[in-house]
């Protein structure tokens, strides 16, 4: 039975998305700030997590996602983040992943 290759790079779907629905930002910076800062294992490169956080930067105002406060403009302008994740995260990037739990 071939083995089912397992997707580890999801900038399209990322940007794909964001297009369509800018409070999606949201999740998918903090996914992606969480596999990289905490599993050391990357769900997007890190050219799209750096314009994911400009482009957060910019339409910060206008993002109304439930979760939005756990990231700071000041965050945003360091490129960097070290704040508190949901506890979905995890969860959300198994899924994305494919992995069960």
């Amino acid at each position: 039975m071939p083995r089912r290759k397992i997707k580890t790079n999801f900038d399209k779907d990322c940007m794909d998305l964001i297009d369509d629905n800018i409070n999606l930002i949201v999740p998918w910076y903090l996914m992606a700030a969480y596999a990289y800062y905490n599993e050391d294992n990357p769900i997007l490169s890190d050219s799209i997590f750096d314009r994911l956080g400009k482009k957060m930067l910019k339409e910060y105002d206008n993002i109304t996602h439930m979760h939005k406060d756990f990231i700071t403009k000041d965050e945003l302008s360091a490129g960097t983040y070290l704040g508190e994740y949901p506890s979905r995260v995890k969860d959300a990037i198994s899924a994305l992943r494919g992995k069960d739990g």
